[in-house]
């Protein structure tokens, strides 16, 4: 248990047997003050407590005070600020026992149960399987994967999902594009959809069908031979999105088919279940759903008078599906164009019975790629948009996904390939990565290894305290993240990171001959944040290189 955990458990004990209240879980927050001379740790729980009990924030403040300084034995001093803030003092070595939490505990420090378990499903990308993913895939692809990464180091069970579009009018586009390649490479006359596919992808695999097959689709009527291309094209195509997000460090452990949830009948089983529990009605010959009782603007159409279903009918019974299999938390990402979709799904799933909150929807907004300043559309070698990896072969998997990670995703993003280029500490990922290499060069030109301590009593350096408090607090910041689903918070957390190791590197000669006792217990204090900063790169789908070349 950190000190930000002990101290927030002392204030509750104190809360409960004081005032008779049982405080919900993040009413009590125990923060880094920003500014040292306010303590080493701080609480604003007075304050919170004032509308309940009609009292002032002092007064309350200055009760929680009395009882702590009788239940902290590692605290050195503890005062009143401002409005009702309670600031602590810790013992100059009390904060140094982080270091053998994190040493014994190693690749699963700043793990934790607070997800208690609760199984998520999360499904993110699925883009149609026309066409390579390009940059605004990538940054819902890494995404996804970070906040599975950050979800099962905070206790959560998360399963990645990939729901492969590949039913309806997209697909038989395809079928008919790679068609007209494949008759253009015959010589014969071509036409290609207007709404289809025209990327070099299409006349690649064009290509590949005519020297494994032949004229084969020549010789079969047009409509047949459409629908044979497309299973063609669909599992060429998917099977070149599952390498390239692979080669992205994205592997998902699930991939479910549109067409698969058509052919297992689950699609009319989800339409009369709805039918029977009266949420459906007639009309014009088509068959509505009355969202507008659950939330949403209008009602919707759910099969049309052509006896087609509307594409949010799969929808539903693949939601339905995610249920079934005893998923608890149903999370989507999708594109910002999604956004009027999110209330009729939600509207469906709470009409059916599901709590409302239980399917959320973490929207990603667009990317600009920008280089020297100007915006970049379009790809030099295919004169297309830019694909995953070709951006993956130009700057490389970290730069790539730390960068979008970086920012917010319902953010619109910058991307400056410019500076993700670069090998100097303007770059974050570059500084975050030296910042480890440089730890790991300090343990090996060490002349012995260092040995853990039941204390670390000398390290009293403010550089050190500071660097251990942040330490420390690494657990909360993932266990935010988690609940926040927001990998940014990582990201922030690293580049602080990199900062207090390099202000304490400067400030405090970590291996002196003339100290060994110190210079052990800032060894094994490199250790820490070594081991700390390997974990959260960890997070975010970064590597910790060991040795690193600065320009």
């Amino acid at each position: 248990m950190n000190i930000e955990e002990k101290l927030v458990q002392a204030i509750t004990r104190i809360v409960q047997e004081k005032y008779d209240i049982t405080p919900e879980n993040g009413m009590i927050m125990v923060e880094i003050p920003k500014d040292n001379s306010n303590g080493d740790y701080s609480t604003n729980i007075a304050m919170r407590l004032t509308k309940i009990l009609k009292r002032r924030p002092q007064d309350i403040a200055q009760e929680i005070r009395d009882g702590l300084l009788k239940e902290l034995d590692n605290v050195q001093n503890i005062d009143i600020a401002g409005p009702g803030f309670i600031n602590f003092w810790l013992k100059k070595d009390a904060m140094a026992d982080i270091i053998n939490t994190v040493i014994e505990k190693g690749e699963k420090y700043g793990h934790s149960d607070s997800g208690k378990g609760l199984k998520v499903l999360e499904e993110y990308v699925s883009a149609n399987p026309t066409g390579p993913l390009h940059c605004g895939h990538a940054r819902g692809a890494c995404w996804g994967d970070s906040c599975a990464r950050i979800m099962n180091a905070a206790g959560y069970q998360t399963t990645r999902e990939y729901y492969i579009n590949d039913a309806g009018a997209q697909m038989m586009n395809l079928g008919k594009s790679l068609l007209g390649r494949y008759r253009e490479l015959f010589g014969l006359d071509f036409t290609l959809p207007e709404d289809g596919y025209h990327g070099p992808d299409v006349i690649e695999i064009a290509k590949e069908i005519k020297e494994k097959e032949g004229d084969k689709y020549l010789k079969m009527p047009e409509e047949e031979a459409v629908l044979a291309l497309k299973e063609v094209g669909k599992a060429k195509e998917l099977d070149r999105i599952r390498k390239d997000l692979e080669y992205y460090g994205c592997k998902f452990d699930s991939w479910i088919s549109e067409q698969w949830i058509v052919e297992q009948g689950l699609v009319e089983k989800a339409v009369e279940k709805m039918a029977s529990m009266g949420l459906l009605y007639e009309k014009d010959g088509a068959i509505w759903f009355e969202a507008t009782k659950y939330g949403d603007d209008k009602d919707r159409v759910l099969k049309k008078s052509d006896g087609y279903y509307t594409y949010m009918t799969p929808d539903i019974a693949n939601h339905i599906y995610k249920y079934e299999r005893g998923y608890e938390l149903l999370v989507n990402i999708w594109g910002a164009d999604h956004h009027g979709y999110i209330p009729r799904m939600k509207a469906a799933m709470e009409a059916l019975g599901y709590p409302r909150d239980n399917l959320q929807v973490d929207l990603c907004q667009m990317v600009r790629m920008v280089e020297n300043g100007q915006e970049v559309k379009m790809s030099k070698r295919t004169g297309n948009a830019i694909t995953l990896r070709e951006l993956i072969d130009d700057i490389g998997v970290d730069c790539a996904r730390y960068f979008f990670l970086s920012k917010a995703l319902d953010t619109h993003l910058d991307f400056d390939l410019t500076l993700a280029r670069t090998k100097t500490n303007d770059n974050p990922v570059y500084y975050a990565q030296y910042a480890y290499a440089r730890i790991c060069s300090v343990l090996r030109q060490s002349p012995n290894a260092y040995q853990t301590q039941a204390s670390y009593s000398l390290l009293k350096h403010p550089k050190e305290i500071d660097l251990l408090k942040y330490i420390a607090s690494f657990t909360d910041v993932i266990t935010d993240a988690a609940e926040t689903r927001s990998p940014n918070k990582i990201c922030n957390y690293i580049q602080k990171l990199a900062t207090y190791f390099h202000s304490f590197y400067g400030a405090c000669k970590i291996n002196d001959p003339a100290e060994p006792t110190l210079s052990n217990e800032r060894l094994a204090l490199a250790d820490a944040t070594r081991i700390t900063l390997k974990n959260a790169l960890y997070l975010l789908g970064v590597n910790a290189p060991e040795s690193m070349t600065k320009e």
